[in-house]
């Protein structure tokens, strides 16, 4: 393994980043009824996805900590645009909630080999105990943002606790597409490096995806 990421895996993670940072803000607008219940489970299933994709692409932790870096920078500008300081709950939380996602499945990949995850219910089961580690983590948000999580009505239960279950299933589903989807990204890649017009693309592809999914959330919250 390379010490150092490609410049074509660089751009994909960013590229990545930007999605995840897309369907983060798109996602919070789509379920504003249920942001307080629902959302942070959904969210968790499909940020495990790309943590996934950007591992099958550079076996690097640094593609993992780019990824969340670009997410973060996602969500600082969705709240500028919403005029809403970064220690906001609706901000801060977040972003400690992609840094714990991120730590999450690092932390098993220590625990587990490779090998172990190559088929598809080893895959569903690994996305399930991330999912899991990861939601037991986040209550410790208070400690960093000073913004407590929030709990279910009625309860002293954080949200991510009592809809753990919720986001253990959809993580067994978006892992294992992660690592499908990270596979076929590399073989797409892999391809496009072989014709002249395909090495032209990956310097414009990064910041075109960039300025796209920024010019779409400005458009959701300006729009």
């Amino acid at each position: 393994m390379d010490r150092n990421i490609s410049k074509s895996h660089l751009g994909i993670v960013i590229m990545l980043g930007a999605v995840w940072g897309l369907s983060e803000a798109a996602l919070g607008m789509g379920l504003r009824s249920c942001a307080s219940f629902l959302s942070g489970s959904i969210m968790t299933g499909a940020a495990l996805f790309f943590i996934t994709a950007s591992w099958v692409l550079t076996r690097r932790i640094l593609g993992i900590a780019l990824l969340i870096a670009v997410t973060s920078l996602f969500k600082m500008f969705d709240a500028l645009l919403l005029s809403l300081p970064i220690q906001h709950g609706a901000v801060g939380n977040p972003i400690f909630a992609f840094f714990m996602e991120g730590a999450a499945f690092l932390i098993l990949l220590v625990i587990y080999r490779e090998t172990k995850k190559q088929k598809i219910a080893r895959q569903a089961v690994y996305g399930g105990i991330a999912a899991l580690l990861a939601v037991n983590l986040f209550p410790l948000v208070k400690y960093v943002t000073g913004v407590p999580a929030c709990v279910f009505p009625g309860t002293t239960v954080p949200l991510s606790l009592y809809y753990a279950p919720l986001a253990v299933f959809i993580s067994c589903v978006t892992v294992p597409l992660g690592f499908r989807a990270g596979a076929r990204i590399s073989l797409l890649e892999t391809k496009l490096e072989e014709a002249p017009i395909g090495r032209k693309l990956r310097y414009i592809a990064s910041p075109a995806a960039l300025l796209i999914c920024l010019a779409i959330i400005t458009l959701i919250r300006l729009g």
